[in-house]
């Protein structure tokens, strides 16, 4: 079965990102392979707009049938609230809250990210979570792509 990824923007960022770029492409490779679906928001597009031309471009040289578009809903905008409301992050972490609550919404199998600070932070992970439980969602799995990438059968 292939594996619905919802990628927020430090996954496409991370693919020119010295620090991140052999993972992040190693996770391309998945998605060019027919592994995976990548999930794309419309958060994720609106933070594209601000972005270097390459970064923009990146999805553009895979094709449709890689991805799924979903959308900001009220019900995901509420969800992100309450994110905030609890403290998981403060008020200036929006997006992300609305990457979390989107995700989850949608039921994707994990949430790719390479921020640790917000997202891919065992305490924020837990926090996020916790509200999911309270609010009657799922848990939502959120790693990075080292987690994400194959490895072999050593």
């Amino acid at each position: 079965m292939v594996s619905k990824i919802y990628i927020d923007t430090s996954i496409i960022g991370g693919f020119f990102d010295k620090a991140f770029t052999t993972e992040t492409k190693a996770l391309f490779e998945r998605l060019k392979n027919k592994e995976i679906i990548f999930v794309l928001s419309d958060v994720l597009k609106k933070e594209l707009l601000n972005a270097p031309q390459r970064v923009r471009d990146l999805l553009l040289q895979y094709e449709g049938h890689c991805f799924e578009h979903v959308e900001l809903t009220p019900e995901a905008e509420l969800l992100a609230n309450c994110y905030i409301a609890e403290k998981v992050v403060g008020p200036t972490s929006i997006d992300d809250c609305q990457h979390i609550a989107i995700a989850t919404i949608n039921k994707v199998d994990v949430l790719a990210s390479w921020n640790f600070k917000h997202i891919v932070n065992l305490k924020r992970i837990k926090g996020y979570n916790s509200v999911n439980m309270k609010m009657g969602y799922n848990i939502l799995e959120i790693r990075n792509p080292k987690e994400l990438i194959e490895y072999g059968n050593d």
